[in-house]
């Protein structure tokens, strides 16, 4: 009664992560939220400056009389262009920066076990305007798969896709729950997976099969042990025909 519920460990935590407690993002995923819409904008203004200075010379190759010098008209309007071109980028470049490191300090996440004293879930809480809490039960989970894109494997960091029955059976793209920015994102997946096989009921992921575990008949008042054995050739019989 008085023994404490033993929790598994996640293995290599970065911090100690254990079943049931609330572990967040790695820093590394502030850092790629943050590099990626700098690079977006870079990636802009190089696609707006190149492609004035390609206009400008097919302006003027199809219409000399109104544009008699391509490197004329440059001069006069890439600085303009450029400036107008980092100053849209700021616009929306700016309001992202300033509201990425809030969100991302939002986000949390845990993974509760079977062994642990509530119902097998994964948890997950994230929103700044709108705070959205997510509790996707282990019954519930249909496949697993663990991402590492370019930006994740720069800062070795990597995400865990959880899908659901009623989620990937609607209109819907994607995984219903996402666990990001997580360092040992291979070890969460793999502790997922082997929660999911403790089940007593058989449950498939991808392609294996898992039996259901052997319970023992309890013991009742007017049952001996040549009854069971009767039940028990029964319930074998029946099962052999329904595999046929």
């Amino acid at each position: 009664m008085g023994n404490a519920i033993e929790e598994k460990v996640i293995k290599p935590p970065v911090k100690r992560v254990t079943s049931g407690k609330i572990f967040k993002p790695s820093k590394a995923f502030l850092h790629k939220r943050l590099l990626q819409p700098t690079v977006a904008a870079v990636i802009i203004w190089l696609l707006i400056v190149p492609g004035f200075i390609g206009m400008s010379y097919v302006a003027a190759s199809a219409e000399p009389e109104n544009f008699p010098s391509a490197i004329q008209h440059i001069n006069a309007w890439i600085i303009p262009v450029s400036f107008w071109s980092i100053v849209v980028n700021l616009i929306w470049l700016i309001p992202v920066l300033i509201y990425t490191p809030v969100y991302v300090k939002s986000i949390e996440f845990s993974v509760k076990a079977e062994t642990g004293e509530t119902m097998p879930e994964v948890y997950v809480k994230k929103g700044v305007i709108t705070d959205t809490r997510k509790h996707v039960p282990f019954r519930t989970i249909t496949n697993i798969s663990s991402r590492a894109g370019p930006f994740d494997r720069l800062f070795n960091i990597g995400s865990v896709h959880i899908e659901t029955a009623g989620y990937s059976g609607s209109q819907q793209k994607g995984p219903e729950v996402k666990l990001e920015g997580i360092v040992f994102y291979e070890e969460v997946r793999d502790f997922i997976l082997n929660e999911l096989r403790r089940f007593k009921a058989p449950y498939v992921t991808g392609t294996e099969v898992i039996y259901p575990n052997e319970e023992p008949v309890p013991r009742m008042e007017g049952l001996d042990d040549e009854i069971l054995v009767t039940l028990r050739e029964i319930r074998d019989i029946l099962r052999s025909r329904k595999n046929r």
